[in-house]
């Protein structure tokens, strides 16, 4: 094997074909992983960071793709300089790219050993998916030299989809049930109530339109939600990321990646979710409903239909994502873990000071969050 780093966005565009292939051998890949979300989010967030994508080959056949960015960061120890994937918390898991995770994983990680360190930190985020992307992450980085603490990023909420729809019913309670037809009728009491899902296949097959009109339907729901008020800069409506969103559908849609859903009362949107599939796992990016409708439980009954439609479809998993876990946890079947994995240079003071930060952090938190 060897490694050949690509520093250069522009550059990866001659590896897109083989790219979309390793995807598509990826277990559990995401639209986070894709070249296209790169593409877009490097051309929006690039400007304060370095790319590092590690291109892995094997007999000049590439078998994988490992894809890193160097990023300063403010700590309370000061500025670092860390080296990380690019999915800059916009989804819950990443990894590397390729059927051989292992092999890919340890091919990188000598290749950095073995190169000039421009980063203060080695942290790879967004690890566990599975107790196997954390058994392989942390293996492969003591084999290479970087002894690694792992610490707990976050919770995420997920639900699988095994068995029907009236299966999941069941797992509920009878009260859950209830409260679930006693919304839909209420909400009923006022007009006529429709979910609209567009999932396009991509422009590979005649159909990848983005579809402005759903989209500025979920915007204009978000402006009449507590998302207007919001001042964090992450939803769906904000100005500082609004024109990324919009680039990222429109390559969502492009590949086939894209998973919107509205709910109509009399042709009115009072609810959405903005989602990302890849295959037959899907990503709840974000999600609001109208305040006005907010005692009929709007938002609750969109859920509920999206998973009963998920059921017919043939998904296998919905990653609601982190955040407001005491709200999701009606829907979903589990909440997992997300871990990250933390290498520091022994001989720099200053990320000494953050790796003795993180082993107090550590402490007592990983072993009881599985």
């Amino acid at each position: 094997m060897h490694v050949e780093p690509v520093n250069r966005i522009d550059d990866l565009s001659l590896y897109r074909v083989r790219w979309r292939e390793l995807l598509d051998e990826t277990p559990g890949a995401t639209f986070f992983q894709s070249l296209e979300w790169l593409e877009v989010y490097w051309r929006h967030f690039g400007h304060k960071q370095r790319l590092r994508v590690l291109l892995v080959f094997q007999d000049d056949q590439l078998i994988g793709i490992l894809p890193l960015v160097v990023r300063t960061e403010r700590t309370k120890i000061g500025n670092l300089r860390f080296l990380t994937y690019p999915l800059d918390y916009w989804g819950s898991y990443y990894g590397p790219i390729g059927p051989a995770a292992g092999a890919v994983l340890d091919a990188g990680l000598e290749h950095i050993r073995n190169t000039k360190r421009d980063w203060d930190v080695l942290e790879l985020r967004w690890i566990g998916r599975t107790q196997a992307d954390c058994d392989l992450t942390q293996s492969a980085m003591q084999r290479h030299g970087f002894p690694e603490v792992q610490t707990l990023i976050d919770h995420t909420a997920l639900i699988q989809f095994e068995g029907t729809w009236d299966d999941y019913l069941k797992d509920h309670t009878s009260k859950w049930r209830h409260n679930a037809r006693r919304q839909l009728r209420q909400l009923e009491k006022h007009g006529h109530v429709e979910h609209i899902r567009y999932r396009p296949r991509g422009t590979a097959y005649g159909d990848g339109a983005p579809r402005w009109d759903l989209f500025d339907a979920c915007q204009s729901v978000a402006r009449h939600s507590w998302q207007s008020r919001s001042t964090d800069g992450t939803t769906l409506c904000h100005e500082s990321i609004r024109d990324f969103l919009r680039d990222a559908h429109a390559a969502a849609a492009s590949i086939g990646a894209l998973d919107l859903n509205l709910l109509l009362l009399d042709n009115v949107p009072v609810a959405f979710t903005y989602n990302y599939r890849y295959k037959d796992s899907v990503y709840g990016l974000r999600m609001g409903f109208d305040a006005e409708r907010s005692r009929e439980g709007a938002g609750n009954i969109l859920y509920g239909k999206i998973i009963e439609d998920s059921f017919r479809r043939g998904d296998r998993f919905y990653d609601l994502g982190p955040g407001s876990l005491g709200w999701k946890k009606g829907f979903t079947t589990s909440v997992q873990p997300i871990f990250q994995y933390s290498y520091f240079p022994r001989l720099a003071v200053r990320p000494q000071l953050l790796h003795l930060k993180r082993l107090l952090d550590a402490h007592g938190t990983v072993a009881a969050a599985f």
